[in-house]
């Protein structure tokens, strides 16, 4: 493994000296790297949100033209379906 410097704030230190301390991790470098694979995570998740977006966008754009909705009228629609 490399070594690498980085800055953090003094919240930050303190927080990582306690989860080493309180004995949920081994070391400083094991709360980053997990703090790092949380990250990734969120990262991928994000991606497959905003392709899974673009799905959608492409496929309402695709759906043909669109039309003028009464929002009033739709609104009394729900609630009148609703009341069932």
């Amino acid at each position: 493994m490399k070594t690498l410097t980085i800055s953090l704030s003094a919240q930050q230190i303190a927080r990582l000296h306690e989860a080493v301390a309180s004995g949920a991790y081994a070391s400083n470098s094991e709360v980053l790297r997990d703090a790092l694979r949380l990250w990734e995570q969120h990262q991928e998740l994000r991606a497959l949100e905003l392709n899974r977006l673009k799905r959608a966008y492409d496929e309402g754009m695709a759906s043909g033209e669109g039309r003028a909705v009464d929002a009033g009228a739709l609104l009394a629609d729900l609630k009148a379906e609703r009341r069932g």
